[in-house]
């Protein structure tokens, strides 16, 4: 019993050491392209158009979604507010 033990904790030493050996390598990654100029000349156009709004129905969707959060967020924390300084009367 006690060799199938030593056996076992050996090929999972020998497994680790193949994984890293695949892991880490010498190669260089793969290249991608630089879309940064196109994204900054977009932006950067004085066409009269709010930036939030350049990118495009995603940027617009995602502005609004984050526009009512807040909202929504500072309203429930005005009615947190009230509701913790004005608590209900017990009878």
């Amino acid at each position: 019993m006690k060799s199938i033990h030593i056996i076992s904790i050996a090929v999972v030493f020998q497994t680790l050491q193949q994984v890293s050996r695949r892991t880490v390598s010498s190669s260089a990654p793969r290249q991608l392209e630089n879309k940064v100029p196109g994204k900054q000349k977009m932006f950067q156009e004085d066409n009269g158009m709010p930036v939030h709004l350049k990118g495009g129905v995603k940027d617009a969707l995602l502005y609004r979604a984050t526009m009512a959060l807040t909202v929504f967020g500072c309203g429930y924390v005005v009615y947190a507010l009230i509701s913790a300084a004005l608590p209900k009367k017990k009878n």
